[in-house]
């Protein structure tokens, strides 16, 4: 049997036809799907990583289309250096959310600078990095030598030094471009009719004036001040503060009724409280005012018990007053 198979020799194969052709392309085929199969399992688990992080995919990948290339282990490296700077894990979702750039930064050349910034030059405490970065996440994203360290060398000279220095309260202006942000701030301040020294002292005094917007917030809210409530500007200096306050939603509707009932007040007095202090003083007011009317036109209160039944008329929705007050007063 074997003599005679060894006489029927295989037919030859036909010419160029090779017996691996099929199986070679079944086998590229399949490596192909195996690394499309793989590039797609590691995208998914990027994609869960960020979501884990309550981090908005779709906009991560919008903004930075690097992520989807980037490898998970260099995502996580970014976080392993968020966490020796002292940030806590709970913060990293919404750091990456704010800016997804960090989700491919590289931290020694990006994030380490900056941390060696803030405890050396700045002088900032290791226990409150975390503070300055939850406050100002921009600092993060923000160079070194062309951002950060030019804005501290000119607050310096303008002042923030010794009791004044820059501290995790102050550091969101160091993301703050000297010649486009700081000196126009300072310069709108000081066209209100304050020297260069009553500026600085009013910055000093209040470092988030130099946050505010001069169109948004800082000349509004001056014009309203200057000519609808004929304020002296020495009071501004006083109470800085005045600008942290809703144009709309504190400072015109608390001098409005205070100018319908004829009434006064200084700022701190007027925007300081909350809105029931600030109700209730108005009511102590009018009965304050009631009662010196009174007086005056009848010259003494009678000596029996006299119920005064008055009528206050300034309920809003915003400061609902009681309408009906009896006032007591024994002769």
């Amino acid at each position: 049997m074997i003599a005679a198979l060894q006489t029927h020799p295989s037919k030859p194969l036909p010419q160029n036809q090779n017996p691996n052709k099929h199986s070679s392309i079944s086998n590229g085929s399949s490596s192909s799907s195996t690394t499309t199969t793989d590039s797609g399992l590691l995208f998914r688990q990027k994609v869960l990583y960020l979501e884990a992080l309550k981090v908005d995919t779709t906009k991560a990948l919008t903004i930075n289309p690097s992520v989807r290339t980037a490898p998970l282990q260099s995502l996580k490296s970014v976080q392993r250096c968020l966490h020796s700077m002292g940030v806590h894990s709970s913060a990293h979702g919404r750091l990456f959310d704010m800016f997804p750039s960090l989700l491919t930064c590289d931290p020694h050349a990006d994030l380490y600078p900056v941390l060696d910034f803030l405890l050396h030059d700045v002088a900032i405490p290791f226990r409150d990095v975390e503070k300055c970065v939850i406050r100002c996440p921009r600092l993060l994203i923000s160079d070194v030598p062309r951002q950060l360290r030019p804005a501290l060398y000119f607050l310096r000279r303008l002042g923030f030094v010794g009791r004044h220095a820059v501290d995790c309260h102050t550091t969101v202006l160091l993301v703050s471009s000297v010649e486009d942000t700081l000196i126009p701030k300072l310069e709108f301040v000081q066209s209100l009719g304050f020297s260069y020294r009553d500026t600085v002292w009013m910055v000093l005094r209040n470092p988030a004036l130099l946050t505010y917007s001069v169109e948004g917030n800082l000349r509004p809210k001056a014009d309203y001040f200057l000519n609808e409530m004929k304020g002296d500007s020495a009071e501004l200096k006083r109470f800085p503060q005045y600008f942290a306050f809703s144009l709309e939603r504190k400072i015109k509707p608390r001098h409005r009724l205070l100018l319908d009932h004829g009434f006064e007040m200084s700022l701190p007095e007027m925007l300081k409280v909350s809105d029931g202090k600030f109700s209730n003083r108005l009511v102590e007011m009018r009965l304050q005012s009631l009662d010196e009317k009174l007086t005056l036109k009848r010259g003494h209160i009678p000596r029996h018990n006299n119920n005064i039944r008055c009528i206050l008329g300034c309920a809003t929705p915003q400061y609902p007053l009681i309408e009906y007050y009896e006032y007591s007063k024994e002769g």
